[in-house]
């Protein structure tokens, strides 16, 4: 059995709006010696994307409405970075402020569909003050570009995960899954088949695209500027691939 190997790529730059995503991380694979592999798969952070799509957003532009003022007051936020994230949310699933924190937390519905805290609104590892990123427009045809581009300078076909970090309810901690996707499954349907004894399986669909993108999350560190992590030796089969495939019909919500 071929070993499955993950490694961070960090011969990479601080990526700017209107960078060649493409070029750049190609560039960084040939420099780091791993090149790219037909089955290879891409896991990338959300931010890399954001940043080359100039999906900033500067506070003082934002006018905040009477809905963020009341968020901000309650949860000790800035009213314009609240408002910003109800620009991206479909809904506010719940907002609470603990007792003796600093500042509370806003679990929202993101417009593409994604639970989690902020609606993915974030300042972290920004080299502009003053500035919050937003999630890509359009993270499934952002990922879809990138694994054109590679796939064309060394051969496909490869794969890419766009990830991002959220939380997960009934847990502690948060874990990096897949919000945009290029050829590579959302999940896996195991239904049919027979487990190790014999016994048919009946409702096992492992959620393959998470399950990389959390992997990723091992070597690619928070502060160590290495955003893109390769997967090599994988077996998996390449096909259409959609990040939303991941979201549970809100008919089948036991919980909100």
């Amino acid at each position: 059995m071929t070993p499955v190997t993950l490694a961070a790529i960090a011969e990479l730059p601080d990526f700017q709006p209107g960078d060649d995503l493409a070029r750049a991380i190609g560039d960084g694979l040939v420099a780091s010696g791993h090149g790219m592999e037909p089955g290879d798969i891409l896991c990338v952070a959300q931010k890399v994307f954001s940043k080359v799509e100039d999906c900033f957003v500067a506070l003082d532009g934002v006018t905040p409405s009477d809905a963020a003022e009341a968020y901000a007051q309650d949860l000790g936020k800035d009213a314009r970075k609240v408002e910003v994230v109800l620009r991206q949310s479909k809904r506010v699933v719940r907002a609470f402020r603990h007792p003796g924190q600093a500042e509370g937390t806003m679990i929202c519905e993101h417009r593409l569909g994604f639970i989690s805290a902020n609606a993915g609104v974030d300042e972290s590892n920004l080299d502009r003050p003053g500035t919050v990123l937003t999630l890509p427009v359009a993270p499934d045809a952002s990922a879809a570009a990138l694994a054109d581009a590679l796939s064309a300078r060394f051969g496909g076909p490869i794969g890419v995960v766009m990830t991002d970090t959220f939380g997960r309810p009934w847990r502690l901690g948060q874990v990096n899954v897949a919000i945009g996707l290029a050829g590579v499954p959302a999940t896996l349907r195991l239904d049919g088949e027979a487990d190790g004894y014999g016994r048919t399986l009946s409702v096992t669909e492992p959620a393959l695209a998470d399950e990389l993108a959390a992997a990723a999350g091992l070597v690619m560190g928070k502060a160590a500027k290495t955003p893109v992590v390769l997967v090599r030796g994988l077996e998996w089969t390449p096909g259409p691939a959609s990040a939303q495939d991941l979201l549970r019909k809100k008919d089948e919500d036991m919980f909100q």
